[in-house]
């Protein structure tokens, strides 16, 4: 596959999942919110399943194991954002999620002790910001939906950072089959413990249930690590953070939402921090400095030093 049409495919991926925003508000209009995640990771798992259950024949327990956690995890990102949807805008939360994107290498330097770049310090910066514009109301108040969509985010960073291991020891496929039918599962009991089990009550609540199941979980958690293969992190995380955007943009124009003045500055804010933390800056003095480069000659490894020249 070529880079460009991988991109394309996380780029269709991220506007599935800037739709998804206001495909939950419309499914939350009939069916509780543990149900809806029960049917949109349940009739994925199924879907999948199906379509790859030869690969599924090959699971070993470790896969299982990750594909729990995983599962769990996704289960409370989109517990905090069904919930949080009850109470703030799909365009707030669409911003507010993206924070990921902030969040990782936060929690990279406290559980990985990795150095927060400088680039990474002023997204920090930019974000903070921005949620304030954002979210903010006076007397300097915060929604309770606004704490629950960062809180998504917290919890899709231990995600990211988690499925960059179980990546490396699992069956990628196989991985991403078996977290949809966890996270699927945890939804169940938590419809069973505290919710009564529906079936969503009218033709558009149907339709906002099938679209979460097929396009945002079954084709948007199948495709990204597919599509990823071919492309950089870099470019990825900045397809990504078009999310955001395409939520602002559905929410304006199928549920009229519209933030007042503040609240685009702070969107603003928030979008160029998530972009921000994907630039790699350069100091002044750092554009040439050596390398070793393992170099094979007639079988034996030895370094070489390559320079990289500036113009």
């Amino acid at each position: 596959m070529k880079p460009r049409n991988a991109e394309l495919l996380i780029v269709l991926a991220t506007v599935f999942w800037g739709c998804s925003y206001l495909f939950m508000k419309i499914g939350l209009e009939s069916i509780a919110a543990f149900n809806l995640i029960a049917l949109r990771f349940g009739l994925a798992f199924l879907l999948t399943s199906l379509l790859f259950w030869r690969s599924l024949r090959k699971v070993d327990w470790r896969t299982i194991k990750y594909s729990a956690m995983l599962g769990f995890l996704l289960f409370a990102v989109f517990a905090c954002i069904m919930f949080g949807l009850k109470t703030t805008t799909t365009s707030n939360a669409g911003f507010l999620v993206s924070m990921t994107v902030i969040f990782v290498p936060l929690l990279s330097v406290i559980l990985l002790k990795q150095k927060l770049a400088p680039s990474m310090r002023l997204s920090v910066l930019l974000a903070l910001t921005g949620i304030a514009l954002l979210t903010l109301k006076m007397p300097f108040s915060i929604g309770s939906g606004d704490i629950l969509c960062m809180l998504s985010a917290v919890f899709y960073a231990f995600y990211i950072i988690l499925t960059n291991s179980a990546a490396k020891a699992s069956n990628t496929l196989n991985l991403g089959i078996l977290q949809l039918g966890f996270a699927g599962g945890f939804g169940l009991l938590g419809m069973l413990l505290f919710e009564t089990p529906t079936l969503p009550q009218t033709p558009a609540s149907w339709v906002a249930v099938l679209a979460l199941s097929l396009l945002c979980s079954g084709f948007g958690f199948i495709i990204q690590p597919i599509a990823q293969k071919y492309t950089t992190p870099t470019r990825t995380g900045l397809i990504f953070s078009l999310e955001p955007v395409f939520a602002a943009a559905v929410g304006f124009w199928f549920a009229h939402e519209i933030l007042p003045p503040q609240g685009y500055v702070g969107a603003a804010f928030v979008l160029l921090a998530v972009v921000s933390s994907e630039i790699k800056w350069k100091r002044r003095g750092d554009a040439a400095f050596p390398v070793k480069a393992p170099v094979k000659v007639l079988g034996i490894t030895k370094e070489k030093e390559v320079l990289q020249q500036t113009l």
